[in-house]
């Protein structure tokens, strides 16, 4: 860390950070995201699960450490929506994913189950449900992994999975705010501009959004899409007008707001690590999320801290921050 930077400073600013890191166990880098740069999150992917013993011992252990270093305990995040994107193999239940999800009795045998799973291992949160609308004709990157065309079929089983998620104390994150359903170039890639009007967007995109908002959804997750038609400058990952401006101010959420990987090609290709960071914190982003390990995780600490010691906005913004992710913690992550 930066000298100069008190502890105060770094926990605030690392609170902000969910980290992947490499490996089954609790080596000396996972030990020094959570003890030295005080990360809020960690993330789970399949280089992390072995068998579900090993997962489990894992999660304990990050959940223990946090402890011994005197920190909050730690969101443990993993996308686990079913078919395509499933980081839990067999043994685990295996589900077909959201295309085939038809009735409220699927949403229900997946959210139940899939709640079940994640608390047996010492998961707490799901980046799921998918909440993007396909469009009603033409292709679309995620033809594989949203429930389907109708806006209101996709709100009434995202919520029914919210519901249950958190009924079970699994916070739930609805994707990708505010709807990647008509694009067909994959963000993990490189950046796609989707040039679809404002009343066209809360007419059906914006749709599932509110339900699930309605439904007390812990957190929601920011595209990595531009959209023309509401900030053709800046990503919604980046965009103070799409997070700040419509997700908070116009459509009232207080909770959680994350970005997704940070280090995906949308973002990675075209921005510095600089600019980033001050877009999220300009856009009053919670949790930046950076799920591959290297020298970019606590060089995105520094930048926080700097950015939270200079702008008084930004400091404003930390604050509030910090009120909602400890308040998902103790509410969520707290025995109770």
């Amino acid at each position: 860390m930066s000298q100069g930077q008190n502890a105060f400073e770094i926990q605030r600013a690392g609170q902000r950070l969910m980290v992947g890191f490499d490996g089954l166990t609790l080596d000396d880098t996972l030990k020094s995201y959570i003890d030295r740069m005080k990360v809020g999150g960690i993330i789970l992917f399949a280089r992390n699960l072995d068998s579900p013993g090993q997962m489990a011992d894992l999660c304990a252990q990050a959940q223990s450490y946090a402890r011994q270093c005197g920190q909050p305990p730690v969101f443990i995040g993993i996308d686990q929506e079913g078919g395509a994107v499933s980081r839990l193999k067999p043994p685990f239940t295996q589900f077909d994913g959201n295309p085939h999800v038809t009735s409220m009795e699927d949403a229900v045998h997946f959210a139940r189950t899939t709640a079940r799973e994640l608390n047996q291992i010492g998961v707490n949160m799901n980046m799921a449900p998918v909440l993007d609308v396909l469009p009603e004709e033409g292709e679309s990157v995620m033809q594989d992994r949203a429930f389907g065309p109708d806006p209101q079929h996709v709100a009434r089983m995202g919520t029914t999975v919210i519901d249950l998620f958190q009924q079970h104390r699994i916070m739930a994150v609805a994707k990708h705010f505010p709807g990647i359903g008509r694009t067909v170039l994959d963000s993990h890639l490189d950046l796609p501009d989707l040039d679809t009007g404002a009343l066209e967007m809360e007419g059906r995109d914006l749709v599932p959004f509110k339900s699930a908002i309605g439904s007390g959804v812990s957190g929601i997750m920011l595209s990595h899409i531009r959209y023309l038609s509401l900030d053709p400058q800046w990503p919604a990952s980046l965009s103070p007008i799409i997070a700040d401006t419509l997700l908070r101010q116009n459509m009232g959420f207080d909770s959680l707001v994350l970005t997704d990987d940070l280090d995906m090609g949308a973002i990675a290709k075209h921005y510095s690590l600089n600019t980033i960071v001050a877009q999220c914190l300009n856009s009053s982003v919670d949790i930046l999320l950076i799920c591959h390990p290297g020298p970019k995780i606590e060089k995105a600490l520094n930048l926080i801290c700097e950015l939270q010691q200079k702008d008084e906005n930004a400091a404003r913004r930390a604050a509030a921050s910090a009120q909602r992710i400890l308040k998902y913690k103790k509410d969520y992550l707290e025995k109770k």
